[in-house]
């Protein structure tokens, strides 16, 4: 299995022909998932051709955003069975790696550990100190690609509640990113409170910490 010339291809792709307003779905995000995954198997002690699998999903996990924004985990891995043999890659990996592609769906079901480290990959944002900037990407992206407009106080209601419902799956993830993520839950609730507080009106926060 030839990964780097499939790494090659697929972020040459992203980079000239994704939508210049995918803010966050874009290579870079493919790139930092591809290293999350790679952080999170070695904590996990996978490694060999599972590794591999691992990385090659995480490359693909978001090709499908080519040609459609919503629900492309199906188009990904389409585009995955026709050009990953060319990269020296079996019909039995192939599969491997459309099924973790599959699960990088929101909400997410992980059935393996596989797919619980590319699913944690996925969200690893969400406990780091990039999350805000991430997360403002994110809300761009969303409002210049739908059809309806969210506005910045919905942004972080939604993103209040999906923070407050999201658990990283493994112990590896849980380790690196709870407590931040923790941290960044309540300055979600914070930021809500601000927006609800006028200058020469202050009022009782609603958004308990």
């Amino acid at each position: 299995m030839d990964f780097p010339g499939a790494k090659e291809f697929v972020i040459n792709k992203l980079e000239k022909e994704l939508k210049p307003t995918l803010y966050y779905h874009n290579f870079q995000h493919t790139l930092d998932v591809v290293n999350s995954v790679a952080t999170l198997a070695t904590m996990e002690r996978v490694n060999g051709e599972e590794l591999m699998i691992l990385r090659t999903a995480a490359l693909y996990h978001d090709t499908g955003f080519l040609w459609q924004y919503d629900n492309n985990e199906a188009i990904a891995c389409d585009f995955a069975r026709v050009t990953l043999p060319g990269f020296g890659y079996d019909k039995s990996s192939i599969e491997k790696v459309t099924r973790l592609i599959l699960e990088t769906k929101v909400p997410q079901h992980p059935t393996s550990l596989l797919s619980q480290i590319i699913c944690d990959a996925d969200l690893d944002y969400i406990g780091r100190e990039d999350f805000f900037i991430t997360a403002l990407r994110l809300h761009r992206e969303w409002s210049e690609n739908s059809a309806r407009k969210i506005t910045f106080k919905e942004w972080y209601l939604n993103q209040l509640n999906f923070v407050k419902q999201h658990e990283y799956f493994t112990f590896s993830a849980k380790s690196l990113r709870n407590i931040r993520k923790k941290k960044n839950l309540a300055q979600i609730r914070e930021l809500l409170n601000l927006l609800e507080t006028s200058v020469n009106n202050k009022k009782k926060p609603i958004y308990s910490m």
